[in-house]
């Protein structure tokens, strides 16, 4: 399988600006490649009887549960939590749910060897990396092949400072594949709520954070299957996935990778309660946080209070003078 003609995709393929500076490629496999891929018997686990089975069927072919945001590694602990679904935020205050993702680490079929092979070879990580101008002496480089059990969720965010660059291309199959609630959104800040994004502008040092939904609109979804979108972390790439899709027929299926940053220049990590100004959102802030905005909110007055007071003072002084400027001198 010779895949060398995505090379050529990667470094000719123009810059969108909406809703953030990324690359984006429909079709980036052509579709004799698509079909055998989403064939192989690696990707295409469908039609399994229960959450028990799924596991023993991705195991099988070589997956294992990896860490990742929105995600726990505990299988059992997944399994009785998906029976339910109850509102949990064991991962982040922000979301309300968790998932669990694997990554395929064996692949056997000649087309996911072929894949395997490309995304880490050097001249792919070169063309992701010229493309974005970023140092290849700066960074490292992980990938693979990964599913998302039904569940995972990661509310919007902007990566970490650390990473330097991420793609994600989908290879989910089914035909109705692209109407699964399993994509990931690209959005955009509420204008109440753009001010954190000047704040993590102006404070390098911060890393940036997980916000609540509510405070963001969807702008895109990248729905279409064999799409890749590629971009480097700033204040403003904020993406997020919440999966609610049946899992048992196909799973969400990726082939991710990232760059990151050899040195982490990050001296804090605030968290999205600590971004909270009081009146921005109907979102209710910690205990500690409100107290604090209280205190601002007070001080504020105070001062304000204090500056009327002088302001009035002034006038006063002013018409004191204009009135000695009007009276007539007297002669001696």
């Amino acid at each position: 399988m010779d895949l060398s003609y995505l090379i050529d995709k990667v470094r000719s393929a123009p810059f969108s600006e909406a809703p953030f500076r990324h690359v984006y490629i429909r079709d980036f496999f052509s579709d004799e490649h698509f079909a055998e891929i989403t064939s192989a018997a690696e990707v295409d686990i469908s039609d399994v009887p229960s959450d028990e089975r799924l596991f023993e069927e991705l195991f099988a072919r070589s997956y294992k549960i990896i860490g990742f945001p929105g995600c726990i590694t505990d299988k059992d602990e997944y399994i009785r939590w998906h029976k339910s679904k109850e509102v949990s935020h064991k991962t982040n205050t922000s979301c309300e749910g968790f998932g669990v993702t694997l990554r395929l680490t064996k692949p056997k079929s000649p087309a996911l060897t072929a894949i395997n092979d490309f995304i880490h070879s050097a001249e792919f990580q070169a063309a992701l990396v010229e493309r974005f101008e970023i140092d290849p002496a700066d960074v490292f480089y992980d990938a693979g092949l990964q599913k998302y059990l039904d569940g995972y969720e990661i509310s919007p965010h902007p990566d970490i400072r650390k990473k330097a660059l991420t793609y994600m291309v989908n290879i989910i199959p089914g035909k109705d594949a692209e109407q699964l609630e399993c994509h990931t959104h690209y959005l955009k800040f509420r204008n109440e709520f753009d001010y954190i994004r000047h704040y993590w502008a102006g404070n390098a040092d911060k890393d940036r954070c997980w916000v609540p939904w509510s405070w963001c609109d969807t702008q895109q979804i990248q729905r279409e299957n064999n799409s890749i979108v590629i971009f480097s972390p700033s204040n403003d790439t904020l993406h997020a996935v919440k999966t609610d899709y049946d899992h048992l027929r196909r799973q969400r299926t990726q082939l991710y990778g990232n760059f990151w940053y050899h040195v982490n220049t990050t001296t804090a990590h605030p968290q999205w309660g600590d971004l909270v100004i009081s009146g921005a959102s109907e979102v209710k802030p910690p205990l500690t946080d409100r107290v604090v905005s209280k205190v601002k909110r007070t001080l504020t007055t105070v001062m304000r209070r204090k500056e009327d007071d002088y302001v009035i003072a002034d006038r006063l002084q002013d018409k004191t003078r204009d009135a000695a400027r009007k009276e007539p001198t007297s002669v001696v």
